[in-house]
């Protein structure tokens, strides 16, 4: 079928009995683009439309934009004149994008059931291609047209599409209960072609600009402005797919563009995390830890943010959930370094600050903690939050004795991460806090042979046993080096 009769189908899309006649082949060619594209956009809109019919509408439309002439798509003369094309397209892709989006959550959960999401996916599938098509087309640089034609369809429709397609196609790309794996697939092929029309050779060029110049300048602050309607704190749960979109895209941006763009990111990150939901803060969480990585302290210290966030982490460690305190923890040993100088130069007399803070309720909790997952978590942490503190941890070695004791004496199964953790920690503490260790001696060596009295009777993978005898050997063998030998004596 050629594009002329495609058209005339689309024109004659009602049903028969309505009464409308048959149009003449080449009615709505002789008509400027933007009349086709408001008479498709009002057609997707009719009550009554079955998906069959939309899908039917819509690959006509795919069909115009791979075959209709590019000087009457894109070029603001003959036909088109007196025409904002790049409003008309803005406008068409804003139609078609709504299409395909999510049904709004009323509730406070924020969730929807999956059954609500079933024709989420075909859909997508479909505006997909269609926009794919006329990406393609955009920047398709081999046909022969005007210079004019040319400046009009790159320069004045590519820059406003590209932040639309670019949160559609995030929407869509990422496994959700509202994507399979075709419209995860096809919306991935759009973000990919969006990148490749615009010149740009990477996602990151796409949000930054290229060479960081004005000539051709990133998208990123668009796609900010397109999400914050939706993440206001009355509007944010909404649309589900809204916050998986907006972490994605702050976790592109790096230093040193993320400073410029604070006042945004920051506030629905803390939203996030403030949230009563797990799911929500852990996403919240990582946006925030994010954040603290690559903006500068003096920003995140400016109109209080930094005692904010600070206040909002540490109230997170009373929580119970493994998956949140696996994420607040190193979170807290990243951001702590701006509210508080280097532990081990901070002069004399040293005096006890957010670092002992943090610290003293974590081993509180570590010590009275039961659940193995919870505990596998902190003691993943620990080592690092260690080194860190540096030769500060003294004042809290009663406290850890207690904790290291107490986790090297229970299996947390056959892998054994917690007990492992724990000696990296243990020996991270020997080789800072050595001097005070020897009033320890006794009982850390206690802790240490029954440790390896228990692995010989236990069941476990011999690479997992031997990994562990060589760690706790190692411990051994820093005792009594930092005891001057009174292990031997001891033994």
């Amino acid at each position: 079928m050629d594009l002329s009769h495609m058209l005339q189908d689309l024109q004659q899309c009602k049903a028969p009995e309505e009464g409308h006649s048959p149009a003449e082949p080449d009615t709505l060619l002789s008509r400027p683009v933007a009349e086709v594209l408001l008479h498709v956009q009002e057609k997707l809109k009719a009550p009554g439309l079955t998906t069959e019919q939309s899908g039917e509408i819509l690959h006509i439309v795919e069909q115009l934009f791979r075959l209709g002439d590019r000087h009457w798509l894109f070029s603001e003369c003959c036909s088109n004149q007196s025409t904002d094309l790049t409003r008309e397209y803005v406008d068409f892709v804003s139609s078609l994008t709504l299409y395909a989006a999510l049904p709004l959550c009323d509730n406070d959960s924020g969730t929807l059931p999956e059954s609500s999401f079933e024709a989420i996916p075909a859909r997508a599938c479909v505006v997909s291609s269609v926009v794919l098509a006329l990406v393609q087309r955009l920047g398709n640089g081999g046909e022969v047209v005007s210079s004019h034609c040319q400046a009009t369809s790159w320069v004045f429709l590519t820059g406003p599409l590209a932040p639309l397609l670019c949160v559609f196609a995030l929407t869509h790309m990422q496994e959700q209960a509202w994507t399979s794996e075709a419209s995860r697939t096809a919306a991935s092929n759009l973000l990919d072609s969006v990148v490749q029309a615009g010149d740009w050779e990477t996602t990151s060029q796409l949000l930054f600009g290229k060479n960081n110049t004005e000539r051709q300048p990133g998208i990123l602050g668009s796609i900010l402005e397109i999400l914050q309607p939706d993440l206001k704190r009355d509007s944010w749960k909404r649309n589900q797919a809204t916050k998986h979109v907006f972490a994605w895209i702050v976790m592109q941006v790096g230093r040193p563009w993320l400073t410029d763009y604070l006042e945004k990111v920051f506030p629905p990150s803390l939203l996030m995390s403030d949230d009563y939901c797990t799911d929500n803060q852990v996403l919240g969480v990582r946006c925030l830890n994010h954040i603290v990585l690559n903006v500068p302290a003096a920003d995140l210290c400016q109109y209080n943010r930094a005692q904010v966030l600070y206040h909002a982490l540490f109230n997170h460690l009373y929580t119970s959930e493994p998956q949140l305190i696996e994420v607040v923890l190193p979170c807290l040993i990243d951001f702590l370094p701006v509210l508080e100088k280097d532990p081990a130069c901070t002069g004399l007399p040293r005096k006890p600050n957010r670092y002992d803070e943090v610290l003293r309720l974590t081993l509180t909790h570590m010590e009275m903690e039961h659940k193995l997952a919870l505990r596998s978590v902190y003691a993943k942490c620990l080592e690092h939050f260690i080194e860190k503190m540096g030769i500060v941890i003294v004042r809290h070695l009663k406290r850890l004795e207690r904790v290291i004791i107490g986790y090297l004496e229970i299996s947390d199964g056959t892998e054994e991460q917690t007990r492992l953790a724990i000696l990296d920690a243990l020996e991270k503490t020997l080789l800072i806090a050595w001097p005070r260790m020897e009033c320890r001696l006794s009982a850390l060596v206690q802790s240490l042979l029954r440790l390896v009295c228990d692995l010989s009777t236990e069941s476990i993978p011999p690479a997992v046993r031997e990994e562990l005898v060589t760690k706790a050997t190692h411990c051994l063998l820093l005792l009594d080096h930092c005891t001057q030998g009174k292990l031997k004596m001891l033994l």
